[in-house]
């Protein structure tokens, strides 16, 4: 069984760069700032939308870990391009899933059209290329021009998954690296590109567990939480036909007729509420949600231990505490 942890709140890691994430968000709306009334109006709705911030702060932290621990003006702008780059994946995502939540909110291809959504996700894209132009840095430009690159691909690798029932965990770890530990991962290393080399990996393999560990933490609440809590229907990636570690975990422990239940709402084009039940069941019955919480914490040792060889002081401290967050969050 993995290791019980006290949780902690969101608030309480950022605090030694609170500052400096209020200035991210005044750069967000200065960054994506249009007079061409669709644009602005979509705007509008994605600022009050205000994400976590769960980025930005992991590529400050890693600037107060390195370097002369200094936070600059660069440094915020750089954490609101982090965060533009995330929200036009969301942006993508929810349009790709057909999504109408996201934190409780409608979407906005739920708001608009899945045409607004796709095209509102190029413009976030755009702008925050044209702000790392504009810094005349090669250092951050080749990161992010790298980690958007794989992110697509990521996405690409699960929509070409033919038989979902035959993903393995290799596959899913893939993905996983690919779809959400590589922003991480690379919020980091931008973080940390004022440190020496060794720190720099470190840090940047840091985020990539944190990212891992975070997704199948994501993952683990569409079969235990309620909609009421994550904000977007219990049961989501089943009823979207996405197959993920609780489920891949579970298979092998299936019989014959079991699998044929989850291979009935895989083939289901509009699965019913009774039917993913059945295989949400299924799965904590097999031992797939334990399997995936082991998952999560091992990933998290890994984490924390890329951290020790990083300079002692609050802001390692509250990079700790990120990893304890990010699989004891609940939404």
């Amino acid at each position: 069984m993995p290791p019980q942890v006290a949780s902690i709140s969101l608030s309480v890691l950022q605090a030694p760069v609170r500052n400096e994430l209020d200035g991210v968000h005044d750069e967000l709306r200065r960054i994506i700032l249009s007079d061409f009334p669709p644009i602005a109006e979509a705007n509008a709705h994605l600022l009050h939308m205000r994400g976590k911030m769960f980025r930005p702060t992991l590529l400050l932290l890693a600037a107060r870990c390195t370097g002369t621990g200094a936070l600059t003006p660069r440094h915020v702008t750089l954490g609101a391009v982090v965060e533009l780059i995330h929200l036009a994946t969301l942006v993508h995502d929810d349009s790709v899933d057909h999504s109408v939540l996201r934190r409780g909110q409608p979407t906005l291809n739920a708001m608009f059209s899945h045409q607004v959504a796709v095209i509102m996700g190029d413009y976030l894209y755009s702008r925050a290329i044209i702000e790392l132009v504009g810094m005349d840095d090669p250092g951050p430009l080749r990161v992010m021009a790298q980690v958007t690159n794989e992110m697509t691909v990521g996405e690409m690798r699960q929509l070409a998954a033919h038989d979902v029932l035959d993903y393995t965990r290799a596959d899913y770890d893939r993905l996983i690296r690919s779809k959400t530990a590589s922003l991480m991962a690379a919020a980091c290393e931008i973080g940390a590109l004022q440190g020496s080399r060794e720190e720099r990996e470190h840090l940047r393999r840091y985020g990539q567990f944190l990212g891992m560990a975070f997704q199948v933490t994501d993952d683990l609440l569409d079969y235990t939480e309620t909609e009421a809590v994550t904000g977007k229907p219990t049961g989501l990636d089943l009823r979207e036909h996405k197959i993920t570690l609780p489920l891949i975990a579970a298979l092998p422990r299936m019989t014959h007729e079991e699998r044929q239940v989850v291979a009935d709402l895989m083939r289901d084009p509009e699965p019913g509420d009774d039917l993913i039940a059945a295989v949400i069941r299924l799965v904590e019955a097999r031992g797939g949600i334990a399997a995936a919480q082991e998952r999560a914490a091992q990933l998290a040792h890994l984490a924390e231990d890329e951290l020790t060889l990083i300079g002692p002081g609050p802001a390692r401290d509250a990079l700790r505490d990120c990893v304890v967050y990010a699989i004891e969050r609940r939404n």
